[in-house]
């Protein structure tokens, strides 16, 4: 009786992949649907401020859900899965400096209404997996700026300006290694760059997990 209990409360509590529903490996993201993220090739998708801005693959399909789920719908076991994919996709640039990985930051009022930083949770796994540094305090959002997807380049550059600020003390005098989800114009990185550069940090890596086809 207890084993066929102990089998129920398995069959019951198994997790399911959040993306075809199998149950088969209890996890949130199989084997097959990971395998199912492709990357872009390893080159830049644009320079800015002489900055190298890197994205990992192209926002459709499972990538899209992906990190629909992580930052909307409050699946934070997701973190670990785009974290490993972006973590693949820079091992490949062999880029062997000693970062600091920082996160795009969110403004107060947008995670008290979120409740986390998505990527504060994709930049903790990143870590864990590259023996990386993480850097949460850095660098702030200032600034609460509207959402970006309806505006144009010229649009989001206006509403970023002045959006950033970075803290000197909680410099660690290494690298910057930026990780943010998507990348669609470049312009959130832009502005961090900028900030960062006028502070004399001027040596920084960008890597989006995705950016439009």
């Amino acid at each position: 009786m207890k084993k066929f209990l102990l089998s129920l409360l398995d069959f019951i509590y198994k997790k399911k992949c959040y993306f075809c529903s199998s149950s088969k490996y209890s996890l949130k993201m199989c084997p097959k649907c990971y395998q199912e993220l492709d990357f872009r090739s390893i080159q830049p998708v644009r320079i800015i401020e002489g900055v190298n801005i890197y994205s990992c693959g192209i926002y459709n399909k499972n990538l899209q859900k992906l990190i629909r789920g992580l930052k909307y719908h409050n699946q934070k076991e997701l973190a670990y899965y785009l974290a490993k994919f972006m973590y693949e996709y820079f091992i490949l640039l062999d880029d062997k400096r000693d970062f600091q990985v920082v996160s795009t930051p969110l403004h107060k009022n947008r995670i008290k209404k979120r409740k986390y930083n998505h990527m504060d949770l994709v930049v903790e796994e990143f870590c864990k997996l590259s023996n990386l540094e993480p850097n949460y305090e850095l660098i702030k959002r200032i600034k609460d700026t509207k959402a970006q997807y309806k505006l144009t380049r010229l649009e989001r550059m206006e509403n970023l300006k002045d959006a950033f600020e970075v803290n000197m003390e909680k410099n660690l005098n290494k690298p910057v290694l930026i990780l943010d989800d998507i990348s669609t114009t470049g312009a959130t990185f832009e502005e961090m760059i900028k900030t960062l550069k006028s502070k004399n940090i001027d040596t920084i890596l960008c890597l989006a997990a995705s950016s439009p086809d």
